[in-house]
């Protein structure tokens, strides 16, 4: 199989109720964190790994994803006139260097479903799955540490990070024996289990939204029964897939934020307004102005 991974695979067909009602007319990935949308940040991320292969499964009213990543003549033009050029490299380094595809999930039947969907695009190869919702600050970035284990492995990886046990229910947790280590937090993964409850979690090694799959979870899929809420879950199509070969897990060295729910965008927000430069001192100073009176608007 081939070493080289060049596609990466965004979902981003949710509905985004969290955010209601900011998200009724737009996508919850174009929510912006400082001046970017947030699944720029995963996009970058890939393009900086060295993956330029991008498929989005998109849904209805996702339109400004498609509009966003396609080149803005006009917009081009008049910033070039003014001679605005700043603005205009930066307009510019969106769409230059990506290939982008889109494919519809017709209804919200989980994360599996989504993948599923891809099946064509993607082809026989192996490929990435990046969930914007999961910003990850890191250096080299998040997908590039997976690919690098993936290059010795060559089998699934997914990426994981240490949870605290009470939040263990929310995420899909691995089982692994650390006496095991393939490398600086690479361990061979023996279960998976999807959302356990705390005393049943086998550990606190969560999945988080980086995965790099082979072609063959697409039959694991669709072998997959829906849960109960109807969904296919990928963590029980990988459940599957351990039966019939290796899977790996790597832990990221790196921040994540999960914008997925406001308090998590909110604490992304500040974290990367405090690494520009030209806004860290000034908003700094302002959040440490703040006075926090208990009951405000209450």
């Amino acid at each position: 199989m081939s070493a080289t991974i060049r596609k990466a695979v965004f979902p981003a067909a949710g509905l985004g109720t969290r955010f209601l009602p900011a998200t009724k007319a737009q996508p919850k990935e174009m929510l912006v964190l400082v001046d970017k949308p947030v699944i720029q940040y995963g996009v970058e991320e890939a393009v900086q790994s060295g993956v330029p292969n991008i498929i989005i499964v998109t849904g209805r009213g996702k339109n400004a994803i498609e509009d966003h990543f396609d080149v803005a003549v006009e917009l081009e033009s008049y910033l070039e006139q003014r001679g605005k050029t700043a603005l205009l490299e930066e307009i510019r380094k969106i769409t230059a260097p990506i290939n982008v595809a889109y494919v519809r999930q017709g209804e919200p039947l989980g994360l599996g479903h989504a993948v599923l969907v891809t099946r064509n695009l993607v082809g026989d190869e192996p490929f990435a799955v990046i969930l914007g919702d999961d910003v990850i600050d890191a250096n080299p970035p998040a997908l590039k540490q997976m690919i690098d284990v993936y290059e010795r492995v060559q089998g699934p990886v997914l990426a994981v990070e240490r949870v605290a046990v009470e939040d263990v229910s929310s995420y899909g947790i691995v089982a692994v024996d650390e006496s095991e280590s393939l490398g600086s937090g690479v361990f061979r993964v023996k279960d998976l289990i999807e959302k356990p409850k705390r005393e049943e979690a086998p550990s606190n090694l969560a999945i988080i939204g980086r995965y790099i799959l082979t072609p063959d979870i697409f039959d694991a899929l669709a072998a997959t029964v829906s849960d109960r809420t109807g969904e296919i879950q990928l963590t029980n199509g990988l459940r599957r897939l351990l039966q019939e070969r290796p899977v790996y897990v790597c832990e990221i060295d790196g921040v994540r934020h999960d914008t997925g729910n406001k308090l998590g965008f909110l604490k992304a927000l500040v974290y990367f307004a405090l690494k520009q430069p030209e806004l860290a001192g000034p908003f700094r100073r302002y959040l440490e102005s703040l006075e926090v009176k208990v009951g405000i608007g209450t």
